[in-house]
C-alpha cells in the first residue's frame, strides 16, 4: 500500500504526537525528579518488525540511539511469536541498554486482533539501583549496583512480584523507584492504547505500510545530503581528563557512497574507574553528531540513521566491555560529538557547534530533616557552545537535553539550600559569535543529617574549545567548603558544610575582533562581559 504525501506528513505527525503522550503520562506518574522535573528519559514507538518510527520530542539522544538495539536483544530473548497480551520486559543491562545500570528500558508489545503491531518503549533514568549509587568511583560494574537482565516485569498482565521484591529490598529509595518502573510500565500501556485508537482512526490493520514510508523518506533525505558532503578519510583526536591523568580520543570518518563510517581507533583504554564507554553509547552519540551536521529537522527515527555505522577496538575507552565500571560513561561519552565535530569542522564549518560547557550532574543520598531517604540527580549545565550567526546560550546543555529541576521542588525533596545561582561574567569564549556563559551556584546542606554527594563532571583541566578562530569557554571547578575537590569523586557534606560549583562556559565562534560592536556593547551592559575582558579579547 502507498502513502500518499499528504497522509504521511500527517500521519507521522500523529505517531510522534503518541510519543509525546506515552512521555506526558511518564512524567506525570514518576516518583522521582530525574523523570519529572528533568525529563532524563525517553519514550519510543516501533513497527511490528521492530524498527523505531518516532519518538516523544523531550528525548535524550542516547536513548533514542540505543532503543532500536534494545528492542532486538529482548525479541532475540522473547520473541515476538512467544509474548501475550498484558507482558512487559525490561532491562538495565548496560551492553543491551544505554550504557549504564542506572537507566531502565521497559517495553510492552501492542496486540491489535491477536496480533503484535508494534510496540513502546520507555526508558528512564531510575533514582537508585542499589551497590555503591551513582558515581564514577566503582573499579567494577559489580559495585554499581543490581544489573538486570532481559527479563519479564509483568506477564499476562500480572507484574513480577519476586522482580519487585528484590528491587525494593536492595535499593535506598525503594518507594521512588519502584514508583518510576511502575510509571514506565503504565506509558507504555497508553501508548500501546493509543497506537490501536490511530489505526482506528485511519481504518488500518497494521502501521508497517506508514512505517516503511517513513523510514524510506527519512533514510533518503539523510543519505542524500552526506552525499552532498566531500568524499574522504578525516581525522580528529583530542584530550580529556580522566580519574587520574589525561585520556586520549580519537576517530576516522569515513563518507563513501553516501555512507559515514566512524572508527574510534586511538582511543586510550578503558580504565579501572566508571567513566567507561560501552560501544552502543559511542553509536548513538556519534548518529546524533551526524544527523545534527545532516538533517536535524527531520524527526528521529531508525531510517534516519541508517547510513552511518560505528566501530571502536574491543576494550577501549568507547567500546568498553564487561566487568568495566561504567556509571559515569556520559563524562567521556559526550566528548564523542565535538570530537566528530572537530573531525568534520573543514568540510562543514558553517554547520558545527563549538564546544558546550556540558552537564555537571551531583548524585546525593542521604535524609531530609522528615526522615525522607534521599537519592536524587541535580543537573547543572555548563553554556552551550556558539554557532555560525548565533551566540550560545547560557546555562544550556549539550550534547543532551535534561532540564533543570526547578530550586524550590528540589531543596524540599533532598534538604539541599540553594543559596544563589547567577552567570559568571567572561566564561563563554570571545568570538564573533560569543560562548554561552556558565554558572554559579552555591549549596549549603541543611538537612540536618550528612550527605553523600558523587560528583559526575568534566571540563574542569582541558576547556570547551572555539572553533573558526573563537576562544575557549572557561573551565568548570568544584569547591566543598571553599577547597576545590576532584570533579569525578565522592565527599560527606556535614550539616552546614557548603557546596560550589562553576560550570564551563562554551566556546566562542568566529574572530573575535569582528564582533559587532552593538552586540559587545550590550554584553558589557548586560553584564556578560566585563569591560577588561572586552578589551583584552575583542579590541575595546
Amino acid at each position: 500500500m502507498s502513502v500518499d504525501v499528504i497522509s504521511l506528513g500527517i500521519q507521522w505527525d500523529r505517531l510522534i504526537s503518541i510519543a509525546d503522550e506515552i512521555i506526558n503520562t511518564l512524567v506525570r506518574s514518576s516518583f522521582s525528579t530525574n523523570v519529572r522535573e528533568s525529563y532524563d528519559l525517553s519514550c519510543v514507538v516501533f513497527d511490528s518488525r521492530g524498527r523505531s518510527i518516532a519518538q516523544g520530542a523531550y528525548s535524550v539522544p542516547s536513548f533514542t540511539g540505543t532503543a532500536p538495539a534494545t528492542l532486538a536483544a529482548m525479541l532475540a530473548k522473547f520473541p515476538a511469536a512467544s509474548l501475550q497480551p498484558g507482558d512487559v520486559v525490561m532491562t538495565n543491562d548496560p551492553w543491551i541498554g544505554t550504557g549504564h545500570l542506572f537507566d531502565i528500558n521497559v517495553m510492552q508489545p501492542v496486540f491489535r486482533n491477536g496480533r503484535i503491531v508494534g510496540y513502546t518503549m520507555s526508558i528512564t533514568h531510575l533514582p537508585d539501583i542499589g551497590g555503591g549509587g551513582y558515581s564514577a568511583s566503582a573499579g567494577e560494574i559489580y559495585e554499581e549496583g543490581l544489573r538486570l537482565p532481559i527479563c519479564m516485569l509483568a506477564h499476562a498482565g500480572r507484574l513480577n512480584e519476586p522482580l519487585l521484591e528484590l528491587i525494593r529490598t536492595n535499593v535506598r529509595v525503594p518507594e521512588q523507584t519502584l514508583g518510576d518502573l511502575l510509571a514506565n510500565h503504565a506509558c507504555t500501556t497508553v501508548g500501546g492504547r493509543m497506537l490501536n485508537e490511530f489505526l482506528d482512526e485511519y481504518g488500518l490493520d497494521t502501521i508497517d505500510d506508514l512505517a516503511d514510508a517513513i523510514l524510506e523518506q527519512s533514510e533518503t533525505a539523510i543519505r542524500d545530503q552526506i552525499g552532498l558532503l566531500p568524499p574522504g578519510v578525516y581525522r580528529n583526536s583530542i584530550e580529556i581528563e580522566g580519574q587520574d591523568g589525561p585520556l586520549t580520543l580519537a576517530c576516522e570518518v569515513t563518507i563513501h557512497n553516501r555512507e559515514v563510517h566512524a572508527d574510534f581507533t586511538g582511543t586510550s583504554a578503558a580504565i579501572k574507574s566508571a567513566i567507561n564507554v560501552p560501544l552502543c553509547y559511542t553509536r548513538a552519540m556519534t548518529c546524533y553528531a551526524i544527523k545534527c551536521l545532516t538533517t536535524p529537522r527531520i524527526p528521529n527515527n531508525q531510517g534516519s540513521v541508517q547510513p552511518i555505522t560505528v566501530t571502536a577496538p574491543p576494550g577501549c575507552l568507547l567500546n568498553a566491555l564487561s566487568p568495566s565500571p561504567t556509571g559515569g560513561r556520559h563524562i567521556v561519552g559526550h566528548f564523542v560529538v565535538p570530537l566528530i565535530f572537530g573531525a568534520l569542522a573543514d568540510i562543514v564549518p558553517e554547520r558545527v557547534q563549538a564546544d558546550s560547557g556540558m552537564l555537571n550532574l551531583i548524585n546525593l543520598q542521604g535524609r531530609t530533616r522528615d526522615g525522607r531517604g534521599v537519592s536524587s540527580i541535580f543537573f547543572a549545565s555548563g553554556g552551550f557552545g556558539a554557532l555560525d550567526g548565533l551566540d550560545g546560550a547560557p546555562t544550556t546543555p549539550s550534547p543532551s537535553n535534561m532540564t533543570g529541576s526547578s530550586i524550590e521542588i528540589w531543596e524540599n525533596l533532598t534538604g539541599m539550600f540553594i543559596e544563589s545561582k547567577a552567570l559568571l561574567a567572561d566564561s563563554g569564549g570571545p568570538g564573533e559569535f560569543r560562548g554561552g556563559l556558565g554558572q554559579r551556584i552555591e549549596f549549603i546542606n541543611d538537612s540536618g543529617s550528612d550527605i553523600a554527594i558523587a560528583c559526575l563532571a568534566g571540563r574542569t583541566q582541558f576547556p570547551p574549545q572555539g572553533v573558526r578562530g573563537g576562544h575557549a569557554g572557561g573551565l568548570r571547578e568544584i569547591r566543598v567548603n571553599g577547597q576545590t575537590v576532584h570533579p569525578k569523586g565522592r565527599y560527606t557534606l556535614k550539616p552546614g558544610d557548603r557546596l560550589t560549583t562553576l560550570e564551563a562556559g562554551g566556546g566562542g565562534f568566529g574572530n573575535p575582533l569582528k564582533r559587532d560592536r552593538a552586540m559587545l556593547r550590550r554584553d558589557v551592559e548586560q553584564g556578560f562581559v566585563t569591560a577588561q575582558r572586552a578589551v583584552m579579547d575583542y579590541g575595546g
